[in-house]
């Protein structure tokens, strides 16, 4: 049977025929739908991870017992997971461990454009990348028997038109695969030097065989067709490029580490003209130059973004660039916003009126640095806001004052120790958790805050409150970032004390089920004075025509906005 599957969900059906049993992971764009589609499949126990190295900390956990694991994530998630996959590459596996990770392109989601490739190189691992959904579900179940094979974790690279784009899948039935015997052995599983000295031998050993094996592996193969142009690729490449250049030869590369040798220079010395089409970095053209053949790539093709085939053809064959439909009428810009309702929007305004310096992080709050709210300063990493605001404290004292800012999901993922940093070095600043009761900007998955599994079951809720106390926050303080007079004055009151502080912003996403907010607000045109002081909370169902105007359409009725004017211009309709 055939079925139309996304590349994430055809990844979980992998997995799910290939008797995966566990899966760990930490939801970030594009990869969340891999986990989300494996938890409906009872077979395998899934989970939702505090962060991307507890995941595969837990995979690998699984592994070693005998189970064939896999750890989801996006790629600046490797970077959290760094510390154990370099590791791991070491011990090796017992079941097959299978690492997913996507990339973005173009930055779609991403505060960064890396190339996850370097990461298979650096930890001496295997690595494959499919390029649609058929391939992902063949490469998936590929990379558990790889793993085995050569006791080594896989790496299965992913981008975000592989992870969100369809493609027909031919499902098979699973196969369940008993775990394999754990036996304790100190000598490949204990990391100290005199272990890891002799696995670094294991890992030097596995690498050679595997490069043996990238030769002859179906997952590499050559279509030749006219040899005046020959084209090595692999993921997202190959297909734009068969669509530019259908009459070319193709190597296309399904294991992109270890790359083969005797294979490219075979393709290389039949064809007149040689391309590698890749994205993002040049990594396989570097092996090719490395063997000393003539090779374009970069040269040509764009180091950043995204491949199209109509770049492809522009730069390759020369052909014009295409241009983008013009309208006739002028289109106006329409940046990314915060929900109606959405519970960030308060907060974001009190800390731009009282002109405070703000370190932000990853999630929906940070669309807070755009106009009209433009509150946030700084956004790097995960968790990285309260450090920050901390060593700007320490660089430049407190004036100004900074304050950090971090969602629930985000605190819980790498925020915790920034704080007991804060704590422990004698600082002062302020830290803000925006508590919404859920992790927002992925698509509402569960965390530890929300007192449910990733399959729904109730468990332990982690109390912020007590979290905050238990590591030495004396000043914690629950407040709602809605009434904003009331938040305005704990902001106020906690940015000057003399020891750190937590606030806590707790108001539920807009978008969750459980929210029912009630009637829809109007404009007393009697009372407007036209200050236009709802403008600046940038919601997207209020505009200025001649006056205030709100959309009933957009309008969800949150209220907001009445607590803002001051003139009580701002009216609640309640729904008849």
């Amino acid at each position: 049977m055939k079925e139309l599957l996304l590349g994430n969900a055809a990844i979980a059906r992998g997995a799910y025929e290939a008797g995966a049993k566990v899966f760990s992971s930490y939801p970030g764009t594009p990869s969340t739908e891999i986990t989300e589609n494996a938890a409906k499949y009872d077979e395998i126990y899934t989970e939702w991870a505090p962060n991307e190295k507890v995941a595969l900390e837990v995979a690998i956990g699984a592994s070693i017992a005998g189970a064939r694991s896999c750890a989801c994530m996006k790629h600046v998630g490797l970077n959290v997971a760094a510390d154990p996959l370099f590791t791991v590459g070491y011990t090796g596996v017992n079941g097959g461990l299978v690492i997913c990770v996507a990339d973005d392109p173009g930055m779609h989601s991403s505060q960064n454009e890396q190339d996850s490739r370097h990461y298979a190189e650096a930890a001496k691992v295997l690595m494959l990348e499919p390029s649609d959904s058929a391939e992902c579900k063949t490469f998936m179940k590929e990379a558990f028997s790889l793993s085995e094979q050569f006791d080594s974790p896989v790496l299965l690279r992913l981008s975000t038109r592989i992870a969100h784009s369809q493609s027909l899948v031919e499902l098979s039935d699973r196969v369940e695969v008993e775990n394999k015997p754990y036996t304790k052995d100190v000598m490949k599983y204990v990391m100290m030097p005199a272990m890891a000295r002799g696995r670094h031998v294991a890992v030097e050993e596995r690498l050679q065989n595997a490069a043996s094996f990238a030769e002859t592996t179906k997952l590499n193969k050559i279509e030749y067709n006219d040899k005046k142009i020959g084209i090595i690729t692999a993921g997202t490449g190959y297909f734009y490029a068969k669509e530019a250049l259908p009459n070319a030869s193709f190597l296309k590369l399904g294991m992109v580490f270890p790359l083969p040798e005797k294979l490219i220079r075979d393709f290389a010395a039949n064809v007149e003209k040689l391309y590698v089409i890749e994205e993002l970095d040049p990594f396989i053209e570097n092996h090719v130059r490395r063997l000393g053949i003539a090779v374009e790539g970069k040269s040509v093709m764009p180091i950043k973004g995204e491949i199209t085939a109509a770049l492809i053809r522009e730069k390759i064959l020369g052909t014009e660039k295409v241009e983008t439909v013009k309208a006739n009428e002028p289109v106006p810009v329409r940046p990314p916003v915060l929900c109606p309702g959405c519970p960030h929007r308060g907060m974001h305004y009190v800390l731009k009126k009282l002109g405070l310096r703000v370190t932000g992080d990853i999630g929906c709050y940070t669309l807070g640095a755009l106009a009209p709210l433009e509150s946030i300063d700084t956004c790097v990493c995960m968790g990285a806001g309260i450090g920050m605001a901390h060593g700007m404290e320490m660089a430049a004292g407190r004036d100004p004052k900074t304050v950090a800012i971090i969602g629930d999901s985000t605190f819980m993922h790498s925020g915790i120790t920034g704080l007991i940093n804060v704590v422990y070095n004698k600082g002062t600043s302020t830290t803000i958790i925006l508590d919404n009761s859920i992790t927002g900007m992925t698509g509402h998955q569960q965390n530890p805050t929300t007192g449910f599994t990733l399959k729904g079951e109730p468990t332990k809720q982690v109390d912020l409150e007590a979290l905050c106390r238990a590591i030495g926050i004396d000043r914690v303080v629950i407040a709602d970032p809605f009434d904003v007079d009331a938040f305005e004055k704990v902001v106020k009151e906690e940015v000057m004390a003399e020891e750190p502080s937590v606030i806590i912003a707790q108001r539920p996403c807009a978008l969750l089920k459980s929210v029912k907010y009630t009637g829809k607000v109007s404009v007393d045109a009697e009372k407007c004075k036209n200050c236009k002081m709802c403008m600046k909370i940038g919601c997207p169902a209020i505009s200025y025509r001649n006056g205030i105007v709100i959309d009933p359409t957009l309008c969800n009725g949150c209220g907001l906005c009445m607590n803002v004017c001051k003139f009580g211009a701002l009216v609640k309709e309640e729904a008849r």
